[in-house]
């Protein structure tokens, strides 16, 4: 079986991308399918582990990078105004990141959007790590008893599931910009839908 320290490496290099490394339960399926002997469990909490730390590297990225260097103030104070809404309702983010991160959807876009934050990152790596290590727990274990009890076309299956991922990408990249350039004052005071305009300035309080 691939050595954990390996397998911790990669999973945590891919899950420190922005985009379009192969889904880590992918990864997992291959392992599994290719190593029948495998322990699931321990397998998924080596996973689940270093996908986290890859998540929270990738939203302090998002957070160093992206809003201190790129960001024009206006934008800044934009997101900002998410990060006051999230910072008092800390049960509900918690909710949303465990279940999104125990659903088959990329959480790259998610991170680098938190990221964008400057909100705490302890909160959303907990419930991600819970997520994730159910996730590949179910992975790992399904893979394993494939593994001993049938032989499949991993190519075939593998080519439907990485069409799927890059499309899922793409769409939820285009989320990622709308977030930051969504009118978020507009939206929490009429919820109306409409983008921050590019000669707009500071708001002034």
């Amino acid at each position: 079986m691939m050595n954990t320290l390996a397998l911790f490496a990669i999973i945590f290099v891919l899950n420190s991308l922005p985009a379009f490394a192969p889904p880590t339960w992918m990864v997992l399926s291959a392992v599994g399918l290719s190593n029948p002997d495998a322990n699931p469990w321990l397998t998924a909490l080596v996973a689940a582990t270093a996908a986290t730390a890859g998540r929270l590297t990738l939203a302090k990225l998002a957070f160093i990078i992206v809003r201190q260097r790129w960001l024009s103030a206006r934008t800044k104070e934009n997101i900002d105004l998410v990060k006051d809404r999230l910072g008092t309702q800390r049960a509900m983010t918690f909710g949303v990141f465990l279940v999104y991160t125990i659903s088959p959807l990329p959480s790259n876009s998610l991170f680098i959007a938190y990221g964008l934050t400057s909100l705490p990152l302890t909160p959303v790596a907990v419930a991600a790590f819970i997520g994730r290590f159910v996730t590949y727990s179910f992975w790992m274990v399904i893979a394993v008893e494939v593994a001993n009890k049938v032989v499949l076309d991993q190519g075939s299956i593998f080519a439907y599931f990485g069409g799927y991922f890059v499309v899922t990408q793409v769409f939820l990249l285009v989320l990622v910009v709308l977030f930051a350039k969504l009118d978020w004052r507009a939206w929490f005071a009429s919820k109306t839908l409409r983008l921050i305009s590019r000669t707009e300035t500071s708001h002034q309080h």
